[in-house]
């Protein structure tokens, strides 16, 4: 397939890939409709019916630009944390703005340190800007802490990613050692502090925001998509020190937020009795997924998410045959975790119970068919 030849040399070697195939592509591959999408992290439970009415009401403003300083969301935000807007900055989710924070500290050939077996679209971002991936493993299905910090050390590593609740093992670790391990960080490194899953957590395992606000290399990010039911709305945002927060401007699409989704963050944070709601409805759809895989003679892991990691108790091969037969046979899509020794689970999202009931009816005949009783 002839391409354009003056790519730059990072782009041409470059696989064409992305980090996740879709669900939609997973339906026109298969040539069949999904029944249960329970592998994304999305919220089935969707929206507060006040953030519905509240985008209806935007969408017939939908003609103009979104305020390019996000003014409103900021100062909502600010409220909503306890922080100031100087604090915030605003993205298209928390994947974009991955990107831009590899775009503002990586140069081609700098080592950035994650957990092998971490959130891929990160690395994706890190490949795309030519960075260097270090990476450590997991232990005991849980980011390894001193391992990052002693991969940072050896590196001189100018940027260290940690995702507290974990994606894909649904793991955490308390707000006091997430607290050490920044303040351990160099300074001439930047923490991502991924939390996209914080409020699903239990209680101590956040850090307060001022804890971490006073460190300029450190960015906490935080997304709409989950307990909030906005991931086709693309709102993320990230909390720092105002000079670290700001530096976005000096990059970021201006015009790259659009009003409706401004509107349902906005809107998202005013409902918080609905928050409460769905967070209880995670917490059963949690239960009720591990209840499925215990009755099945699989293990599920404790998890701090929307979602419930499951050990299948064999390889990779097993648990991706769970996976496949669950969309060939059910319709039902969900994922598993991409490289070992976390490859050897699959990894479900919580839902609706409609949902639910059908993963409760299609795992053991998957299972059969697989020559498991």
């Amino acid at each position: 397939m002839s391409a354009f030849s003056r790519f730059t040399p990072l782009v041409a070697s470059l696989p064409s890939t992305i980090p996740f195939v879709g669900p939609e592509a997973i339906e026109r591959q298969r040539d069949r409709p999904i029944a249960a999408r329970i592998g994304a992290n999305e919220s089935g439970f969707g929206p507060a019916p006040s953030v519905l009415s509240a985008m209806t009401a935007a969408a017939a403003g939908v003609w103009q630009y979104n305020d390019p300083e996000n003014f409103e969301l900021k100062k909502a935000l600010a409220n909503h944390l306890g922080a100031k807007a100087e604090n915030i900055a605003i993205g298209e989710g928390i994947d974009g703005l991955l990107g831009q924070i590899v775009r503002m500290v990586i140069e081609p050939g700098m080592p950035v340190v994650t957990s092998l077996g971490g959130y891929p679209t990160f690395n994706f971002h890190v490949a795309g800007y030519g960075g260097r991936l270090v990476t450590t493993p997991y232990v005991n299905d849980r980011e390894n802490l001193d391992g990052l910090l002693a991969a940072v050390r050896r590196e001189n590593a100018p940027l260290v990613y940690f995702a507290n609740p974990d994606n894909p093992m649904g793991s955490w670790w308390d707000a006091d050692s997430v607290i050490a391990f920044a303040r351990a960080l160099p300074e001439t490194c930047l923490l991502i502090l991924d939390e996209a899953y914080g409020e699903t957590a239990p209680a101590g395992t956040i850090p307060s925001i001022q804890s971490l606000i006073d460190m300029p290399n450190v960015m906490r990010t935080r997304t709409f998509s989950k307990a909030y039911g906005l991931a086709g709305a693309r709102v993320g945002y990230v909390i720092s020190t105002p000079g670290t927060a700001q530096a976005f401007d000096k990059i970021r699409n201006h015009f790259g937020m659009n009003r409706i989704g401004t509107a349902a963050a906005v809107a998202a944070l005013a409902d918080k009795d609905y928050l409460a709601e769905v967070l209880e409805r995670i917490a059963a759809s949690r239960d009720r997924i591990a209840e499925i895989a215990v009755r099945n003679g699989l293990k599920p892991l404790p998890s701090a998410t929307n979602f419930v990691t499951i050990d299948c108790g064999a390889d990779a091969v097993f648990a991706r045959a769970i996976v496949d037969r669950l969309m060939a046979d059910h319709g039902i899509f969900i994922r598993m975790p991409g490289v070992a020794p976390l490859n050897r689970c699959i990894r479900i999202s919580t839902g609706p119970e409609a949902e639910m009931a059908l993963l409760e009816e299609a795992l053991p005949k998957v299972l059969e068919s697989l020559g498991r009783q």
